[in-house]
């Protein structure tokens, strides 16, 4: 029987290529005391594409200012050790719903995405520095858990 699948949110996964990032050491444990556990952790289109833009945006303007190489060669990464959950008519489904009954306007629809693929391949769990949002609050979801590293 597989394990549980946990969601890693896109500031995990930029933290855990980081090697010289403050916050890898603490990423790296928790992902390694996951994995001891069973767990097995998962990226999605939208995660793939925030942690591209973070990547390679210019330091001067909050990213990191990696070449489109170095990116690369980190997604890479990603993909090697992590489960990839593809976007499908349920997710877009999902998605349109959240929408509509959270009111999700502006930059929320980049976490509405997360939490609709969570719900539509079956996810409880999320690893995340975030804390809750009106997305991902309890109140809004009881089927899905947020962990911090």
């Amino acid at each position: 029987m597989a394990g549980p699948l946990y969601l890693a949110d896109t500031n995990i996964l930029i933290r855990l290529v980081k090697r010289d990032h403050p916050e890898y050491p603490m990423v790296r444990g928790a992902v390694t005391a996951l994995r001891a556990k069973g767990v097995k952790l998962a990226y999605t289109l939208q995660n793939m594409a925030e942690f591209w833009n973070a990547s390679t945006r210019p330091r001067e303007r909050n990213g990191f200012g990696l070449t489109i190489e170095e990116t690369e060669a980190n997604a890479r990464q990603i993909e090697r050790a992590f489960v990839f959950l593809a976007d499908s008519e349920a997710v877009y489904r999902e998605c349109r719903s959240l929408a509509l009954q959270h009111r999700v306007s502006g930059a929320q629809v980049h976490d509405a995405r997360l939490a609709a693929a969570m719900l539509a391949h079956g996810i409880t769990h999320i690893l995340t520095f975030n804390g809750w949002t009106s997305l991902a609050s309890p109140a809004s979801w009881p089927s899905i858990r947020r962990k911090q590293p």
